[in-house]
This record gives structure tokens, C-alpha cells and sequence, in this order.
């Protein structure tokens, strides 16, 4: 018998399996204003903003793992960064329940800039012979600036794939019913 999560699991682990493919084989040979989009921290954000921080923190191991495996990058860089980002993005889903129009933009914006700063602070810590200047700076910025515009459509395609294996938050329902005006449990037992 499976547990009740599976279902959640396995369409995650579809999405990122599709997902590494689809960066690595078509939107890393896009260059957009000079810089190639990366649409990777923003499933982890998004996974870990929908579904918590431990679902987030183990997409975020997973799909940094097939990255550095496909790539032959030093094994584990992307991985740490991408684990990061998606407990932190899982861990602002339970502590502060967010549900603007704009948190998804400002969630994609930091994840963003979290992934490409995180990864060339790691690079640079490990001695990769890599030269630090004004370019670096650039790319930084417009990989930020092009994943933030990418935000709004990635997280709608993340919500509509999990939408249906997301359990329910019962905490999340019973702050709406307060935040109505009507009246709480215990006044209506009186």
C-alpha cells in the first residue's frame, strides 16, 4: 500500500525529471539579453512554497543532484544551494501562510538571485579559476532580472501540476474563517 503523499511525490519527481531535460536541452541554448534562463530554482521555490519545506528541501537535493550529474559540474554545489532554497521558500509557506498576487514574482526574484550568487560564492570558495569582475556582476543581475519575469508563468504551471496531490492545510482554512468576520467557535457554544 502507498502512502497517502505519493501521489504528490511522484508528480513532483515527474515535473523535475521533465524539467532538468527541458533546461538542459532547450532553454539553456536560448540566450536572452545575453544570459540563459533557469527555470531549476524556480521549481525547487515553488515546490517548497506549495508544499512545504521538506518536500521543497528534497526537490531542491534532487534536482540539483540530476544538474550537476548531466553537467559534470563539481557534484553537490547545485544540490546545497537548490536545498537551501527550497526549505527556506517551504519554511516562509508554514510560518507566514503568504497568498498575495505578488508573492510568487518576489519568491522567483530571491530564488533566483539566491541560486546565482549562492552558486558563484561556492565556485569562487572552491578555488575554480574563474575571473571575478563587472561581467559576473551583469550576468548575476540579467539572470535575476530574466528569472523574475519567468516567475509568474512557472509557478502557475507548478500549481496546476500539484494542485490536484497538495493536501489540505487545515490551518491555512481556519485562518480564512477568522480573517471573515464571522464568529469564532467559541462564541457560538454560549
Amino acid at each position: 500500500m502507498m502512502p497517502s503523499s505519493s501521489p504528490l511525490v511522484l508528480r513532483v519527481a515527474a515535473m523535475g525529471v521533465v524539467l532538468v531535460f527541458v533546461q538542459i536541452g532547450v532553454v539553456s541554448e536560448i540566450p536572452i539579453f545575453g544570459v540563459k534562463a533557469d527555470l531549476s530554482p524556480l521549481l525547487v521555490a515553488f515546490v517548497g512554497l506549495l508544499g512545504g519545506c521538506t518536500l521543497g528541501a528534497l526537490t531542491g537535493f534532487a534536482v540539483g543532484l540530476m544538474i550537476d550529474l548531466m553537467l559534470f559540474q563539481t557534484l553537490g554545489l547545485t544540490s546545497l544551494v537548490f536545498t537551501l532554497i527550497g526549505y527556506w521558500c517551504g519554511r516562509l509557506r508554514e510560518l507566514r501562510d503568504p497568498q498575495g498576487a505578488l508573492v510568487p514574482l518576489i519568491v522567483g526574484c530571491v530564488a533566483a538571485a539566491a541560486s546565482l550568487v549562492g552558486y558563484s560564492l561556492m565556485e569562487f570558495m572552491l578555488g575554480v579559476n574563474a575571473p571575478v569582475s563587472f561581467e559576473l556582476l551583469r550576468q548575476i543581475l540579467l539572470g535575476v532580472l530574466v528569472d523574475t519575469v519567468l516567475a509568474l508563468p512557472m509557478y502557475a504551471l507548478v500549481r496546476r501540476v500539484l494542485i490536484g496531490a497538495l493536501p489540505e492545510d487545515r490551518n491555512r482554512r481556519r485562518r480564512r474563517a477568522y480573517t471573515t468576520g464571522g464568529l469564532s467557535p467559541l462564541s457560538k457554544a454560549r
